[in-house]
């Protein structure tokens, strides 16, 4: 059985992503910042899929070496969910974009190192499509970045940018006489809503919906948002995983 590492496993997303792995026969071990929070996980995975067996669960922090090479070990993939997302703009913007970008590094050295096959990041569609001109008849593709030089860009959407273009920079680097090449593939969603597995209500995406239900934000709801169905992520992110034209 083939053993994936999912970081950020008690999130919105990485939540749905162990619970779609192990439907398809995948072995899960999952990061948690806290150790206590893996029983929220099995909680999930027995009312979901009647057993928690498929499932180990691992420490790990986006800003700490420790325990990185040990969890990557094993696995012949990995999915890094976990990033920063807050619901209100840092004061500091070092706060978002330090832990995005080394996180990203952290967990694609220590897969090279363990011969992981393929890393799925986790981006977002605001890498790409923020800080433009309003151009309507425009496709974006993976040629297209956000330009972070622009002064509305958020300190979320700096981060996001940043740690895909370090992600991208450190795969495009890899030793050219190398027995082990990295691959990577990327997902760039939108809005993510869709139902909750857990009880947790924090995840920005959720209190986005959850304050807009209480009338809590102060705008009338007239607003566009790029959406996608939290169950459609998961999926995209086991396919981006297999796929071999996705890297």
């Amino acid at each position: 059985m083939k053993k994936v590492l999912v970081t950020g496993a008690t999130g919105y997303v990485g939540l749905h992503c162990v619970v779609d792995l192990i439907k398809n026969g995948f072995f899960v071990r999952g990061s948690v910042r806290t150790p206590s929070r893996e029983a929220e996980i099995r909680k999930v995975l027995i009312k979901e899929l009647g057993s928690d067996q498929q499932f180990e669960c691992c420490e790990l922090n986006l800003s700490d070496d420790k325990g990185w090479d040990e969890a990557c070990s094993g696995c012949e993939f990995v999915l890094h969910v976990a990033s920063p997302l807050p619901f209100k703009e840092p004061k500091d913007e070092n706060e978002l974009i330090g832990p995005a970008k080394e996180g990203a590094l952290r967990v694609l050295k220590a897969a090279k190192k363990a011969g992981v096959a393929r890393v799925v990041l986790t981006s977002s569609v605001a890498a790409i499509a923020y800080g433009h001109q309003n151009d309507e008849a425009h496709l974006y593709t993976e040629a297209d970045w956000t330009d972070i030089e622009c002064p509305d860009v958020t300190a979320y959407v700096k981060s996001k940018t940043l740690a895909e273009k370090a992600a991208w920079e450190f795969i495009n680097n890899q030793e050219s006489n190398a027995t082990h090449k990295l691959e990577l593939s990327v997902i760039n969603p939108g809005l993510i809503i869709g139902p909750m597995l857990g009880d947790d209500i924090g995840a920005t995406s959720i209190q986005s919906i959850v304050k807009l239900l209480k009338k809590e934000l102060p705008f009338l709801p007239n607003i566009c948002f790029y959406c996608v169905d939290v169950r459609d992520v998961a999926m995209l992110h086991r396919n981006a995983m297999l796929s071999d034209q996705a890297s």
